[in-house]
């Protein structure tokens, strides 16, 4: 009797444990450098709505944004080694593990919207997917097109090549960016992202260089009195996934998630557009000025020629520019 009823609990235990495992969500953790309302956090917003009504709530995407998981390097490694599920991570933050995504980053290669789409999608996209997988231990799932990176200080209007001279300009850890600040013979400062408000707060640095929507999500408006134009570097931010993580997924997951990627970064391009001239609105009520140059093409031209032959070993070759110049029609 006392048997019967033994075998009786533990197969009623292992019914509800069998119910429990097939019910149970799958939780993606999605870490963000940016806030969750900045475009990156548009897209990650998006994502997550598409993830979870494309598995009718079977998959659950919990997202961390504002550097909660550590810095993009830290979360590329933790999504490289499997620790993390998915990030969102500067494009120049990967350019250790997969140098050719470096091209990207070159000063006036992607000169407006249609560049970054078309430098980002079809065989490209394919490209720039193909290298990380191989080289990085990622995928990318998809982009977040964040605009151009446009100058910010607090001392002068910038207006003219001559204006920039000099001035602290907070930068990310990336080479590039530091020498084409330096070809315009500003002072570029390379500075943690979570210390910058407080720098330009205190004077260390005079200013710093972002897209609209994230100086306007940042408040740097309350410490930043003027903004300029300057077309150099458009940021891109791409979705990525750990080929460790990846491969231990099903056939069904992969589809879902690839899907997601896709559909989130058209939502984003629509986003950029429509919502960057509010926040550019914003600052502009807030106080700050807006300034565009009469001499970009200088700007352009020191650029392009002292840092284009100097950093072709860097990105993995010249092939990779001459590459992105042939598909944008810029040979």
């Amino acid at each position: 009797m006392l048997k019967n009823l033994w075998v009786t609990t533990i197969a009623i235990m292992m019914m509800v444990m069998m119910t429990h495992a097939a019910t149970a969500k799958q939780v993606f953790r999605v870490g963000m450098g940016d806030a969750i309302d900045s475009d990156q956090g548009a897209m990650a917003k998006q994502f997550k709505h598409l993830v979870e009504t494309l598995s009718n709530d079977e998959i659950e995407v919990e997202l961390f944004p504002n550097g909660a998981l550590g810095t993009e390097t830290e979360m590329l490694q933790n999504t490289r080694r499997g620790t993390l599920d998915m990030a969102f991570i500067g494009i120049g933050n990967a350019v250790p593990f997969v140098k050719e995504l470096g091209t990207l980053t070159m000063p006036y290669l992607i000169e407006n919207h249609y560049d970054a789409i078309k430098s980002t999608t079809g065989g490209l996209g394919a490209h720039w997917d193909t290298l990380s997988q191989e080289k990085g231990g990622f995928r990318i799932l998809g982009w977040t097109y964040s605009n151009f990176r446009y100058i910010t200080n607090s001392v002068r209007p910038v207006a003219k090549l001559a204006d920039v001279k000099g001035l602290k300009i907070r930068i990310p850890q990336n080479k590039i960016i530091m020498a084409t600040l330096k070809s315009w013979d500003a002072n570029p400062v390379p500075m943690a992202w979570s210390e910058t408000f407080t720098a330009m707060q205190q004077g260390v640095v005079d200013g710093q260089e972002n897209p609209y929507i994230v100086n306007y999500t940042m408040k740097f408006h309350e410490v930043q009195k003027y903004i300029t134009e300057v077309h150099y570097q458009y940021s891109l931010q791409p979705l990525i996934v750990g080929v460790k993580s990846w491969n231990k997924y099903d056939q069904k997951t992969r589809d879902l998630l690839t899907r997601a990627g896709i559909e989130a970064q058209q939502y984003c391009i629509a986003f950029q557009i429509l919502e960057a001239d509010k926040a550019k609105q914003g600052m502009i009520e807030a106080g700050m000025q807006v300034n565009t140059l009469d001499d970009e093409e200088q700007w352009k031209k020191l650029a392009i020629d002292s840092v284009w032959p100097e950093y072709y070993d860097f990105i993995g070759g010249k092939q990779n520019l001459d590459m992105v110049l042939k598909a944008l029609g810029k040979m």
